[in-house]
């Protein structure tokens, strides 16, 4: 058999599409984003952070595992320590084994950012007596 036939339908067993995004700031599912911009927090850099999350299919019928994006941001700050991730790349991947019978299949989401730890809000200063 001509190696060009062998690579042709080796591509077509194997198929794969990729999209990527980038996001200034990604929080914890559990964080209260409107609380969080309108109070100004210090923050600790705890350097790169990287989090994966995937959801196979078997048969196009039965799936397990979980790709959602905010599965990925906590596997992420779960090894770091983090609170939020800054300046995150994310990037979707959906790859099927024999496409055509969906045999397997599966997607997967990954995130890289700077992982950082929010101190407490700074309390406001005093109010100052007005001096008559």
């Amino acid at each position: 058999m001509p190696r060009w036939v062998t690579l042709l339908v080796a591509s077509l067993s194997v198929s794969s599409c990729v999209s990527t995004g980038n996001l200034g700031l990604v929080t914890k599912s559990g964080t209260n984003p409107g609380a969080l911009l309108s109070e100004p927090h210090a923050y600790t850099d705890l350097g790169p952070a990287r989090g994966n999350a995937c959801r196979f299919f078997l048969i196009a019928v039965v799936p397990w595992g979980d790709s959602t994006l905010s599965a990925a941001v906590e596997q992420a700050l779960a090894k770091s320590g983090g609170d939020a991730l800054l300046n995150v790349t994310t990037s979707s991947s959906l790859y099927g084994f024999v496409p055509i019978y969906n045999v397997l299949s599966f997607t997967c989401t990954d995130v890289k950012g700077t992982a950082i730890r929010l101190e407490p809000a700074s309390a406001p200063p005093p109010a100052h007596a007005a001096t008559p």
